[in-house]
């Protein structure tokens, strides 16, 4: 399965995006702000993103740049109404793998979008969506958790949290790294108070004291290894 995420404020044009692109093998998540994207690129890695340049909360450029500085395998389609030679340089030459101009034809930017797919190589990373045992049920892309079959709420720096710790299960996770991933808002500073009191109400939610532990003086791990002790 292939994820593209659409970031697009138009809302009648990010739903005909979305019924566009989605297939048996494509998989569309919808956001309209670059707040919103950010937020679901902590939990998942898309094969293509498609931004639109002008949004309510900045430059779609500014995305643009972010993302393939971090992955410059995802492939990233601008959609703008900014058609002039200096605009569509200026998208190229930040790294942009295609730019398409407002009005477009829904049926070119799926030709477009799927010459981009057939480009994406195949990662041997760790990548999921969904994480399941016989007492938890985490699906990232729905944002649905479960724990014995009932489902509970989880902020989405709780979410955040627990991607990165199920992600690297049996994995010592450092504090100042699960800082940097979940606090990606561009503070100067975050009290590292405000992990501690994350874990514990991650911990409370999910009824997971025994799986997710503190290994001191270092940070935290998910594992279920009964020689460890949460604490």
């Amino acid at each position: 399965m292939q994820y593209i995420l659409v970031v697009e404020d138009d809302y009648g044009l990010n739903k005909g995006l979305c019924t566009a692109l989605k297939s048996d093998v494509q998989s569309v998540i919808s956001c309209n702000c670059l707040k919103d994207a950010r937020e679901q690129m902590m939990l998942f890695t898309p094969s293509l993103v498609l931004i639109d340049e002008n949004l309510p909360d900045g430059n779609g450029l500014e995305l643009l740049i972010e993302i393939k500085n971090s992955n410059s395998d995802i492939k990233v389609i601008m959609i703008t109404a900014n058609d002039t030679d200096s605009d569509i340089v200026e998208g190229l030459e930040s790294g942009a793998d295609d730019y398409i101009t407002k009005p477009f034809s829904l049926a070119v930017l799926r030709a477009r979008v799927k010459t981009q797919l057939k480009s994406v190589r195949k990662k041997t990373d760790k990548n999921f969506d969904v994480y399941s045992n016989n007492e938890y049920e985490f699906d990232f892309l729905r944002m649905i958790f479960k724990v014995n079959g009932n489902q509970v709420e989880l902020s989405k720096t709780e979410q955040k949290l627990l991607y990165i710790l199920v992600e690297n299960e049996n994995v010592v996770i450092k504090r100042n790294d699960l800082i940097d991933k979940i606090w990606t808002d561009g503070s100067e500073y975050v009290d590292e108070n405000a992990l501690s009191v994350a874990v514990k109400r991650l911990r409370l939610k999910l009824s997971a004291q025994e799986y997710i532990k503190t290994i001191y003086g270092i940070g935290y791990k998910w594992s279920f290894d009964s020689e460890d002790e949460a604490k």
